[in-house]
């Protein structure tokens, strides 16, 4: 009614009234009729009251509408009018509320609220009640409370007291379910699932109330309309929440959660039985069969713990042992994976994979995630938190790049991969704390500038992302899986099986028990979880059984023991061959490979003992790779041996060979038994003893047949070493980066050359010695051998140095090639020793002979491609050691007095091609000196040049010396010397020039040419001089003297340079050397006292061999590498002061050689000179000016004397004093020598007189001291009494000649100038310096004299007894005769006797009258 009137409604105020009072009417009837059928006298009162108030409201809401349409805009009446309705919906709520069954329904209602007022508590208590208990409490109270829904639903149809029933009965049940739900909340192991109880717990409250309101609202209009619908919604929301209530029950019971857990991890594990190609982890083998076994233990205790359990209601302990369940069978499975791997590797034919150094995903997700993160960073629209969110991952995936990388750095052996991780990390690392940075400010100010920071920050972190994912996906870190052969397939079948058969049935056993958790009374269920069980221990049962029968290596050592059995019973075959004398030998092959063949076998085989006892002991996947590798072996190793026994002629070296083979074989047989016993198992200790003792047994068989391969390969030259000292010199040639070159491309051009021609040279003696001494190739392959090494060094800085690069790769490239021939030659020489007749082998030999030579020579053209000029002078330096070596040769040949003309030709006939020829030469050195500084090929030319005109020069100069004649030998090697000299000189020049080319004039290379041109022209001059001497005998010795000092002076300077030597010898070589020396010492002094042409000549030529001898060897002594610094500085000293104090020696020859002569007036001149500088006065009474003047009229006499003695019989040829001459011509040669001597002798006295008036221990004023005045009277006594003594003995030799003179008379004569000498000497010595050389000089002069005078003694006294022996005496026969003559001898002897005792009377009185004028120093002298 009021809605109509305020609406304007289709029903008029009016009409609305009339329906309004006509069903007042028929609620009043039903009202009363309600009232009359209750039974309750309360409800009754109570059902009429309601509807009293009904008609009561509803007259006064007619009145206020009447007023209301009276006064429609008055608001107050509007008002007091929805007043007045409210009151009587109320009222009419409250009546139908009286009727019967809806009051039950609102107090169902009123205990549902009052109930659920339970669950608003903030925490509930722990329950006191077995899970099980609780959860079978709350399944019935569930049952229960769905069932009285149920009836609810069911009485809303029936009569109103059923609803009543219903409603109550539904109050109760749900009053019972919450006890059991909270009950049930209470056994909630967290507190999230407490929560989740209690929220299901609230909405089936809810549903609950719902449902008894849509009863009720049926119950009170059965035909309103979806009233129907409603209810059975409601009912069914009361279903479905308790549904999900016992469903989050049963989910969060103890245990569920683990079974849950239990099926997904194995659902996890078992994608690892499907491909088995990579490790799972790092157990070995046997680490895996005790894993399933511990695992499998485990896995069974914790069944039964399963089962127990779940029997008695135990559920934490049950969900306990489920887990423990879950972890077990997650090891067997991970051990059956990597035992299935293991196997599967093991397969000989299979390849083991190895794990990636990084993940590239990881690294391509962290990157993508970091991007993203700079995006949303730098993004205007970010908010404070997404950039703190932002922020978060970066620093996130940023650090797990970073230690990523070190991990990585850590695993890499790769440097360069080391260093890029560990840099990547840094550039990271660094632009992920700037950015961090400006994020801060970011954060703290969201500027628009701080923005543009952080942007500008994140380019430099995104960028070294991306360098670091690109480089992590390098193929090189990646995984790469193992490749399994079909057989290691089917092998790892049987454990792949077993293992999927455990997981199935273990997945439906913990299925199985997780619902007998639940429900622990269901019969069958616990028939299927004992199935289950049975089918898991059957499947473990299997899978260990798999596993051992599965072993790796096991098959493998089977098949291996097999194959070596077989190869015994061959080596036994061959040995009974042997010992019969019919082993056939193999002509297929030479000796040298089969030797080859059989030391390559033997080391192989050696280096894998250590790994298969390794693998033995430990390593079970590499056992069969392992023992099937050494079985691989035997079979070529029988066949190489039994090859090289038929090639061996000695019977006991074929047994030895054959012996030492199955020795062999048989402890490789005892090792893989115990390999194979073994296993791999690093537990079976008990095993790894007797592996110990296989290994040491064939590791001594290996060395015995080693020791016996390596002694044959003694016999052959240490072959094996030479071919890897060879092989190892040419891997340095690849090396990326040479030394620093110390020298220019010319210097290692040389020393290239020099080793390739020494390898050129001694390839071909090889060929030589094949045929004639093959036992001498072993020392020239360990030649050769040496000389590769240097060259692969100079060989590699040549081509380091050389430019342009092409020419460097070229020489690399054929000194390479140059070494794989040479590798070759040297294993041929080493087969043609082992077997010298082997044919086959020699023709190798040549052919590998010839490749080296040609090799030799592409090197060497590859080096002239470098530089021409230099090779060229290479060349010439190498043609001219050819001609210095000739040279050598011929003096050999002219020492040994062999070296003749081969026609009648004179030296005139040469002498002019000499001097055109060394003409020649001087051109060529200043072409080639010029050819320094101009371009390559002037240089070449002139190199050329030169080393054609020295040839010439060479053999001219030989033929020259061959036509001197075998009878003067030493003047044949003064001259050969000469040459020698030049051509020595040459090769200094032409490598100063050569390394001089192309250099600036300051550079010291060019002194150094300078230097060498000086002594070009030095040495040229002295071969001129020398061809002029050969011609005058005078100057013979002098030449030669010369020549030596200056070939002398040249070897000390090359000496005293900072070269090392190429080779070092022993101390005890320089010492050896040092004899020479103390020879050529005495032979130097000999020549001294003798001046005799033939002595100074010998003396010059072995002083100049003795000198450079001890030289070189003294160098290389010093420079041993035994020997210290300071010990070589000592060395080097004292050879240097040696050669000096000897050059001084042959400088005082030279002046004693030198003629008196032309000497003595020179020597007069300058002796009056000095005087008159001295005083300007001279007293002739002063002593010392009369010793001078008597000293010099002594020597004037002796001159004159010889010039008469020359006189008496001229001769062309000056003779010696020897027996061949006639008594006459001895007497004569004899008395010259004394002359010669004491004209000498006389002159060394006058230099001894100068010589103390120099030093002031005479004076040269008058002399007022008795002792000078003394010595200057005794010098020249002494003076006089030899010139006195020279002219009798003159007299005495003319006499005895022409027959007016007896023996006696010159005997007499000749000892007197020997006792007149010694008084000169002893007057001498008085104040001489002893040291001094005119001292010395004088010493040596005297020894002459008294040598020459002992020499005419004793010809003269030879020829008086011969004279005698030839007197014929005629003895009487008759008696008184006899006697007669008897006693007239006696008579004449006593008459002889008592004259010479006379005589000697006589010479007793002369001598103590001479005795009183003596000086005093004398006197003492004498006595």
């Amino acid at each position: 009614m009021e809605s109509n009137y305020k609406s304007d409604g289709l029903l008029s105020p009016g009409v609305a009234a009339r329906e309004t009072a006509q069903a007042l009417k028929t609620l009043a009837q039903a009202a009363r009729g309600v009232a009359a059928s209750t039974t309750d006298p309360a409800a009754a009162h109570a059902m009429l009251d309601s509807a009293r108030d009904v008609m009561e409201g509803s007259a006064m809401l007619i009145q206020e509408a009447k007023q209301a349409l009276i006064a429609p805009g008055d608001a107050e009446s509007q008002q007091r009018l929805a007043q007045v309705a409210k009151a009587v919906s109320h009222s009419l709520n409250n009546c139908v509320n009286c009727l019967p069954g809806q009051k039950d329904v609102d107090v169902a209602l009123k205990s549902i609220g009052e109930s659920s007022k339970k669950l608003l508590v903030d925490s509930l208590p722990p329950s006191t009640k077995p899970f099980q208990e609780a959860q079978s409490e709350l399944n019935q109270a569930a049952a229960d409370l769905n069932q009285s829904a149920g009836e609810v639903v069911h009485a809303t149809r029936g009569q109103s007291g059923e609803l009543a029933a219903a409603s109550g009965k539904f109050s109760d049940d749900f009053d019972e379910f919450l006890d059991a739900g909270i009950e049930m909340a209470g056994q909630a192991q967290t507190k999230e699932d407490q929560i989740q109880v209690i929220g299901n717990l609230k909405n089936i409250s809810m549903a609950s109330s719902k449902l008894l309101l849509a009863a009720k609202s049926l119950s009170v209009d059965p035909g309103a309309p979806n009233a129907k619908n409603l209810l059975a919604a409601a009912a069914r929301a009361v279903t479905e929440s308790i549904n999900q209530l016992i469903t989050l029950c049963t989910q969060q019971a103890p245990g569920q959660k683990e079974c849950d857990n239990a099926l997904r991890e194995l659902e996890t594990v078992k994608g690892m039985l499907d491909n088995p190609n990579e490790p799972v982890s790092d157990l070995s083998y046997f680490d895996c069969i005790e894993s399933v076994m511990e695992n499998s233990k485990v896995l069974g205790e914790s069944m039964a713990g399963i089962s127990q359990n779940a029997k008695t209601g135990d559920l934490p302990a049950f969900g306990e042992c489920v887990g423990i369940a879950s972890k077990a069978l997650c090891g067997l499975t991970e051990a059956a994976a990597q035992a299935a791997y293991l196997v599967g590797i093991s397969d000989p034919n299979s390849q083991a994979g190895h794990q990636g150094l990084v993940d590239p995903i990881q690294f391509a997700r962290a990157n993508q995630a970091i991007q993203m993160a700079c995006q949303n960073l730098v993004d205007p629209g970010s908010s404070p938190s997404q950039v703190l969110s932002a922020a978060t991952i970066v620093a996130k995936h940023t650090s797990a790049l970073c230690n990523a990388c070190r991990i990585a750095s850590s695993k890499t052996a790769n440097p360069v991969a080391k260093r890029h991780f560990v840099q990547s990390a840094k550039e990271v690392a660094n632009s992920t704390a700037n950015l961090v940075k400006t994020i801060k400010a970011l954060d703290g100010d969201f500027s628009e500038d701080n923005r543009s920071k952080c942007r500008m920050a994140t380019a430099p972190l995104i960028e070294a992302v991306e360098n670091l994912t690109a480089f992590a996906s390098n193929p090189e870190f990646v995984s790469i899986p193992a490749q399994i052969s079909s057989e290691g397939s089917q092998a790892q079948e049987p454990i792949l099986v077993s293992a999927k058969t455990m997981l199935e049935s273990s997945s439906y056993l913990i299925r199985t028990a997780r619902s007998l958790a639940i429900n622990p009374k269901d019969p069958p269920t616990w028939s299927v979880l004992a199935g289950h069980s049975h089918t898991v221990s059957d499947s473990i049962k299997s899978l260990i059984t798999s596993i051992r029968d599965k072993a790796p290596g096991q098959r493998e050592c089977d098949y291996s023991i097999d194959g070596i059995n077989r190869c015994i019973r061959d080596i036994e075959q061959a040995s009974l061959a042997a010992v019969s004398q019919s082993l056939a030998t193999r002509d297929d092959i030479s000796v040298e490979a089969l030797q080859e063949q059989l030391t390559s076998v033997v080391q192989e085989i050696g280096h894998l003992i250590d790994p298969i006892a390794t693998a033995a002991r430990g390593e079970a996947a590499q056992l069969g790779h392992k023992v099937t590798q050494l079985a691989s072996y035997f079979e070529p190793l029988i066949l190489a041996a039994v090859g090289v026994a038929s090639k061996i002629l000695d019977h006991q070296q074929q047994m030895t060979v054959l012996d030492q083979t199955k020795t062999l074989a048989e402890s490789a047989l005892q090792m893989l038994y115990a390999a194979k016993e073994g296993g791999g198992n690093p537990k079976a200790q008990h095993t790894h003893d007797a592996i110990t003792e296989a290994a040491q047994l064939m590791k001594e068989a290996v060395d015995d047949i080693m020791v016996t391969l390596n002694e044959a390969a003694s016999e052959v030259g240490l072959v094996g070493g030479m071919v890897d000292a060879i092989a190892e010199a040419m891997s340095k040639l690849d090396e990326g980066t040479p030394p620093e070159p110390k020298g220019t491309f010319v210097d290692y051009q040389t020393t290239v050359v020099k080793y390739s021609k020494a390898i050129a040279v001694t390839a071909q003696e090889m060929m030589t010695k094949s045929v004639t001494n093959p036992e001498e190739l072993g020392g020239l392959a360990s030649q050769m051998t040496s000389d590769y090494g240097h060259l692969a060094f100079q060989g590699q800085m040549a081509a380091a140095t050389a430019e342009p690069e092409e020419i460097g790769f070229q020489i690399r490239t054929r000194v390479q090639d140059l070494g794989h021939g040479c590798i070759f030659l040297v294993q041929k020489a080493g087969a043609l020793q082992v077997c010298p007749t082997d044919s086959y082998t020699k023709r190798e030999l040549i052919e590998c002979a010839r490749a080296v030579t040609e090799k030799v020579s592409l090197v060497l053209s590859a080096l002239q491609a470098g530089n021409k000029g230099t090779q060229a002078c290479i060349t010439a330096a190498t043609a001219v050691s050819g001609i210095i070596a000739d040279l050598d040769t011929t003096i050999m040949f002219a020492t040994a007095g062999t070296l003749n003309a081969e026609n009648s030709e004179t030296f005139a006939d040469h002498r002019e091609n000499i001097l055109k020829t060394a003409k020649a030469l001087v051109e060529d050195t200043k072409l080639l000196v010029s050819g320094a500084a101009s371009t390559p090929d002037k240089l070449a030319q002139a190199a050329q040049s030169s080393a054609a005109t020295i040839t010439q020069l060479a053999e001219v100069v030989k033929l020259g010396a061959a036509s001197l004649g075998s009878d003067d030998p030493e003047t044949q090697v003064v001259l050969i010397n000469a040459i020698k000299d030049v051509a020595k000189a040459l090769s200094d020049l032409i490598s100063a020039t050569k390394g001089a080319a192309s250099k600036p004039a300051d550079d010291p290379s060019m002194y150094q040419l300078k230097g060498a041109a000086k002594v070009m022209v030095t040495n040229v001059t002295s071969l001129l001089k020398t061809v002029k001497a050969v011609e005058d005998e005078a100057t013979r010795g002098t030449r030669a003297l010369e020549a030596t000092i200056e070939c002398i002076k040249q070897e000390l300077t090359l000496f005293q340079s900072k070269d090392v030597p190429e080779k070092t010898s022993s101390p005890e070589e320089s010492i050896r050397m040092t004899k020479g020396i103390t020879m050529a010492t005495t032979k130097a002094v000999a020549a001294g006292n003798s001046c005799r042409q033939e002595d100074v000549i010998a003396t010059a030529n072995l002083s100049r061999k003795a000198v450079s001898d001890m030289l070189t060897a003294c160098k290389q002594a010093s420079f041993h590498p035994d020997v210290s610094d300071e010990v070589r500085t000592r060395a080097l000293r004292f050879g240097t002061e040696c050669t000096l104090g000897y050059l001084d020696l042959l400088e005082h020859v030279l002046v004693v050689r030198k003629p008196i002569s032309p000497l003595l007036p020179c020597y007069q001149e300058s002796l009056s000179f000095g005087l008159i500088l001295g005083t300007e006065w001279v007293d002739p009474e002063d002593p010392t000016v009369i010793a001078e003047t008597e000293l010099l009229g002594a020597a004037a006499s002796i001159e004159a004397a010889a010039k008469k003695l020359e006189q008496l019989k001229p001769r062309a040829k000056p003779k010696q004093a020897d027996e061949t001459l006639d008594f006459e011509e001895q007497i004569l040669e004899a008395a010259k020598s004394i002359a010669a001597a004491t004209s000498a002798l006389v002159k060394s006295a006058s230099a001894a007189q100068r010589e103390l008036v120099a030093q002031g221990k005479v004076g040269s004023i008058p002399a007022n001291a008795a002792d000078d005045g003394q010595w200057s009277q005794g010098l020249i006594s002494a003076a006089r009494m030899v010139a006195a003594a020279t002219s009798s003995l003159c007299e005495a030799a003319n006499a005895s000649v022409q027959g007016h003179a007896s023996e006696e008379k010159l005997i007499s004569s000749a000892k007197q100038v020997a006792a007149s000498t010694a008084q000169l000497l002893v007057a001498c010595k008085v104040k001489a310096d002893q040291d001094s050389e005119a001292m010395r000089r004088l010493q040596a002069a005297g020894n002459a004299v008294k040598r020459a005078s002992d020499n005419l003694v004793r010809a003269a006294q030879k020829a008086a007894f011969g004279k005698a022996d030839d007197d014929d005496v005629v003895v009487k026969t008759k008696f008184v005769g006899g006697i007669a003559q008897i006693i007239a001898a006696q008579e004449e002897m006593l008459k002889k006797e008592r004259e010479l005792e006379e005589a000697r009377k006589k010479l007793a009185q002369i001598r103590q009258q001479q005795y009183k004028f003596l000086p005093t120093e004398l006197r003492e002298d004498e006595g």
